[in-house]
């Protein structure tokens, strides 16, 4: 099939480029920045979400929207709208199978930054909004919402002891998943489920479930 991942250049984007690959797909990627991805079935193209005028491609089985920013002042017009911008664009064809929206467990619970809880919490809704309107083609639209993530991005936490077990002690289970692990998961959701449409799903390893009982 022909994958179409917004925000390939690193971190998760990057690992779904590389497990859809692998897995003998053909893949599009869409990012501001170049690619390192070698591969003779990637294709890479630079380009800006928020973009009017996106590049022309054709034949999207999957499309991934995985590209955004964190606390840069335009959360909401790259996040919310870049994806809204993207998705109108390549999704409602015929040959389209399966839409994934890479949300965040601060869509669900409304931690971290206001505009990124915003912009996230706006995807999910969107989402189901996608789930709706793509169901005349056969097709399922689902998000994925991660917590904390062992990528380049998480660096400032990772590396810092200090708050990296002030973390730890907010989780159930003490760890973060690792770019590959959500990859799995983005293929899984797009490739396998047949049936699961409207859906948010958490991977954040207990955080949001994490309750401290005092009597």
């Amino acid at each position: 099939m022909k994958i179409l991942i917004t925000g390939t250049t690193s971190g998760i984007g990057k690992a779904i480029a590389e497990k859809f690959l692998n897995s003998g797909h053909t893949v599009v990627g869409l990012d501001i920045l170049e690619s390192s991805i070698e591969n003779k079935n990637y294709t890479h193209i630079v380009a800006n979400i928020t973009d009017t005028a996106l590049p022309e491609i054709e034949g999207v089985n999957i499309l991934i929207n995985n590209a955004g920013v964190q606390d840069s002042g335009k959360d909401i017009e790259i996040n919310l709208k870049g994806t809204i911008n993207v998705t109108e664009k390549y999704a409602f064809r015929e040959e389209i199978k399966s839409v994934l929206f890479i949300a965040s467990a601060s869509g669900q619970t409304g931690a971290e930054f206001p505009e990124y809880a915003a912009s996230k919490g706006g995807m999910i809704a969107y989402m189901k909004n996608v789930a709706l309107r793509l169901a005349e083609y056969g097709a399922t639209s689902n998000s994925l919402s991660p917590g904390g993530v062992m990528t380049k991005s998480n660096s400032h936490v990772i590396d810092n002891p200090e708050l990296w077990q002030a973390v730890m002690n907010e989780t159930l289970l003490p760890k973060w998943a690792s770019a590959e692990e959500i990859a799995e998961w983005a293929y899984f959701m797009t490739v396998t489920n047949k049936s699961m449409t409207a859906q948010d799903i958490l991977v954040d390893n207990g955080e949001s479930a994490k309750s401290n009982f005092v009597w």
